[in-house]
């Protein structure tokens, strides 16, 4: 449960982030932290494909800044394909 409060916490700083680097994009709460989470899930997608993390390594050594990426990324597309969400 706690992992699951933490998800979303730090997805919602993630998704925060990622609104300040696309512009005219505005969410609330609940979005703006999926929008993190997912972002997380394709920033590790990306960071995996770049380097694999070490065996019994938690956590991906660039994994805040990869999640940042790809919320970013999740917001341009969504943005610029016209889904509004």
């Amino acid at each position: 449960m706690i992992h699951l409060i933490w998800s979303v916490i730090v997805g919602f700083f993630v998704g925060l982030i990622a609104h300040w680097f696309v512009p005219g994009v505005t969410h609330g709460f609940w979005v703006t932290a999926i929008v993190g989470i997912v972002g997380s899930l394709i920033g590790g997608f990306i960071g995996a494909l770049i380097k694999k993390p070490v065996d019994g390594a938690m956590f991906h050594p660039a994994g805040f800044f990869m999640s940042i990426i790809g919320a970013i990324i999740l917001l341009a597309v969504l943005h610029y394909s016209g889904i509004q969400l």
